[in-house]
């Protein structure tokens, strides 16, 4: 181990149990140290940015700030992880989180088996939200202005031949769309399979989760669906929290 290490680890740990700050002798006594090796630690913690000194008081810096907003968004990561496996398994299909942020579709997380493996992108999602179920679902959360400024930059276009045709047509599905309804495709973004997306709404933000099945397994979709929805529900301040991952 390496002990300068582990006491400038104490110190953080005793300036962070102080919101008001606190100064070296306190802290030196708190973390168990020698006066004079506390005040080099506490130098080198300020010099780094880690510890700040304001009127003889330290107080945590920005550096530690950073690692702290690191670990809470980790954890969120985590939580949103847990989350989708969870209802992998209880669905017996892959499972996926997507956000809609700065004009952009963004799948964040991905829960599927070597047994029920999640859809090949093999076409980018982002330029293809038109035609597969978590695109359309996002899609149809935003304003008008927003939706069409996205089907502007990303054009709907044939991806199989079940595809939506034109955006005039897409634009018509997606204002039918219930705000909270279950979006569902049918092999329109890849052959084989079908799709289901559900909408989670926080603030302004859209956000989306969806799963996928076999084409042969079409009957399962809408009650998967709703089983989904029915555990986004019950769990929507976790994910919600989470959509800034």
């Amino acid at each position: 181990m390496i002990g300068s290490v582990q006491r400038a680890m104490r110190l953080l740990e005793a300036v962070a149990s102080r919101e008001q700050g606190a100064p070296a002798k306190q802290l030196a006594r708190e973390a168990g140290l020698a006066l004079p090796t506390a005040y080099h630690l506490l130098r080198t913690l300020v010099h780094e940015g880690y510890l700040r000194r304001d009127r003889g008081l330290f107080f945590l810096g920005e550096a530690a700030e950073r690692l702290s907003s690191s670990g809470a968004q980790q954890k969120r990561r985590s939580t949103v992880r847990d989350t989708l496996a969870h209802w992998r398994d209880a669905l017996g299909a892959p499972v996926y989180y997507a956000v809609y942020r700065d004009g952009e579709i963004e799948v964040m997380c991905v829960a599927d088996t070597p047994a029920n493996p999640a859809v090949k992108e093999w076409a980018d999602f982002r330029e293809t939200g038109h035609a597969h179920a978590i695109g359309q679902c996002l899609l149809a959360q935003l304003d008008d202005e927003s939706r069409r400024d996205h089907l502007d930059r990303y054009p709907v276009q044939p991806i199989t031949p079940y595809t939506v045709r034109d955006k005039d047509r897409l634009l018509r599905r997606l204002e039918r769309t219930g705000r909270m309804e279950p979006v569902t495709e049918r092999q329109e973004y890849a052959l084989g399979t079908v799709c289901a997306a559900i909408p989670v709404t926080a603030g302004s933000s859209a956000a989306a989760v969806a799963l996928s099945l076999p084409s042969h397994q079409v009957d399962r979709l809408l009650p998967a669906a709703r089983k989904l929805q029915s555990e986004v529900g019950r769990l929507l301040g976790t994910l919600a929290i989470s959509i800034s991952i």
